[in-house]
């Protein structure tokens, strides 16, 4: 193969490769189409042209035969009358017309199978159209899903799933970090309600005793019923409490309030 065949080739192969490029094929079959269109006008008015002709061969053939028969008819009339002279000329018309209706019925017969050919042609090309016209509804209908598809395909392409599935695996994890604080906090108020009512319980244990020593300091000191006394120790007599004894007494319930409340 020559050096100027390769390049021809290889120029050919790029023509062909940017015509295939540069196709739409939407546009290329509505193109189509318009092609097969114009092509059935025209061939529409072939068909017309033609049977027009075919109209026209066919009324002179049929005045030729009214010719025919209206000289046979001269001619038999003059023999009638007894000149044969008359019936030679009219005879000689006859086949004139003769010769004639023989060419245009040969003419008629030609262009009768022209138009019966045409016509055939023309309904092919109707069928044709038609049929076109349906497989080209059919091909846009898929040429439109080619292209959502691949439209789809570039949208997932483009599509950063390990980010995504990123950000869904963080949002996850804070839902998980912010139901854990929920809960926590939960236990602690459950907590805080327990130790409250802990120190509802011991508030009650040192109530009763305050007003046990209440009740023992507004009667004055006393020994216990069983309590022994020591050797020379006498029993005192309860004396009646002296205005200095009851600031003491109310300095020490002070005192024991405040260590209450600090409790």
């Amino acid at each position: 193969m020559g050096l100027f065949d390769r390049i021809r080739r290889v120029v050919s192969a790029n023509l062909n490769d940017m015509v295939s490029k540069a196709e739409d094929p939407e546009k290329m079959l509505e193109q189509a189409i318009l092609e097969m269109q114009e092509d059935l006008v025209q061939l529409r008015q072939g068909v017309a042209q033609a049977i027009a002709a075919q109209k026209r061969t066919e009324k002179q053939y049929n005045d030729a035969q009214n010719e025919i028969n209206k000289w046979q008819r001269n001619a038999q009339l003059a023999l009638q009358k007894g000149d044969e002279n008359l019936a030679r000329q009219a005879l000689e018309r006859k086949k004139t017309f003769t010769d004639s209706g023989t060419a245009l019925k040969a003419s008629l017969d030609q262009q009768t199978t022209q138009v019966e050919t045409l016509k055939r042609n023309l309904i092919q090309l109707e069928s044709k159209i038609s049929e076109a016209k349906t497989k080209k509804e059919m091909l846009k209908a898929r040429i439109t899903a080619a292209k959502a598809q691949e439209q789809l395909q570039g949208m997932v392409r483009g599509m950063n799933t390990s980010s995504a599935m990123s950000a869904f695996e963080r949002m996850e994890e804070k839902v998980l970090m912010q139901e854990a604080r929920a809960q926590s906090a939960a236990e602690l108020a459950g907590a805080d309600l327990e130790t409250q009512f802990a120190k509802l319980e011991a508030g009650s244990d040192v109530d009763d005793e305050l007003e046990a020593l209440k009740a023992q300091m507004t009667l004055g000191p006393a020994t216990a019923p069983n309590q022994p006394q020591l050797p020379g120790q006498t029993t005192a007599q309860p004396q009646a409490s002296t205005p200095k004894s009851e600031e003491v007494v109310d300095a020490e319930l002070e005192s024991l309030r405040k260590q209450l409340d600090n409790m």
